[in-house]
């Protein structure tokens, strides 16, 4: 039950996303970008950063690194994948997520908590929370803006694909939650199979009260739980 923890030139959470996964029980390792295979792992991680120095765009030299024809593999053969931050960004440039991100339409590096709502709990990711969960978790990113032509976003609304939204607050204002001008208040996509999920929040952040919320904890445990029930 190992797990892979993608490291790509300027990942900077990479540590961070590892500490995490062995919180809750899970094996997991680093893998350098330039290493072409990917066999014995049960799941790989796209963690957050700067991929590349974020050159040309977030993400866009990151998907031609030798890794990731691997994590296509393992995407096809059903395996889980999850892109966190920069993460998201290297699976829509790759094209294992559809739509992309640009940037934040304040036209600034944001970093603060937000709220997300949880639009699905049937995933290997999700499975620990309850549906309509309201999540606490930190941003940190420049181009988080979700964009997607209306067809896509029609189809993503129809299937069901939307993970996770920005929400407003239990208790303050109800306007200005959404910290990126995201379509949709997206924060989080999953493709149409249900294994691969890109999410601009960093759940690693968020796994223990003393780092200000532990909302982000019940999604490494349900991983956990995913890989443990069909034996990897």
């Amino acid at each position: 039950m190992k797990v892979a923890v993608v490291q790509f030139p300027g990942s900077n959470c990479d540590l961070d996303t590892l500490w995490a996964l062995e919180q809750v029980g899970l094996k997991a390792e680093l893998v350098w970008h330039s290493q072409d295979s990917l066999e014995g792992f049960a799941a790989v991680v796209l963690p957050g950063g700067f991929s590349y120095g974020d050159y040309l765009r977030a993400g866009a030299l990151a998907k031609f690194s030798p890794v990731m024809r691997a994590v296509r593999q393992l995407a096809r053969q059903g395996y889980p994948v999850l892109g966190i931050c920069n993460g998201f960004q290297v699976l829509t440039e790759a094209g294992l997520l559809p739509g992309a991100l640009l940037a934040n339409t304040n036209l600034h590096f944001t970093c603060k908590e937000v709220y997300v709502r949880l639009e699905r709990t049937d995933l290997p990711f999700t499975q620990g929370y309850a549906p309509g969960q309201l999540l606490r978790l930190p941003i940190a990113h420049a181009e988080g803006r979700y964009y997607a032509d209306n067809q896509t976003l029609q189809q993503l609304e129809e299937n069901r694909q939307v993970v996770f939204r920005y929400a407003p607050p239990p208790e303050g204002p109800k306007e200005g939650y959404n910290p990126n001008g995201a379509l949709n208040d997206i924060a989080g996509i999953v493709n149409q199979q249900g294994n691969v999920l890109g999410m601009m929040p960093h759940p690693e952040r968020a796994l223990e009260e003393t780092l200000g919320s532990s909302d982000g904890r019940s999604l490494f445990e349900s991983l956990k739980q995913a890989l443990a029930v069909v034996g990897l």
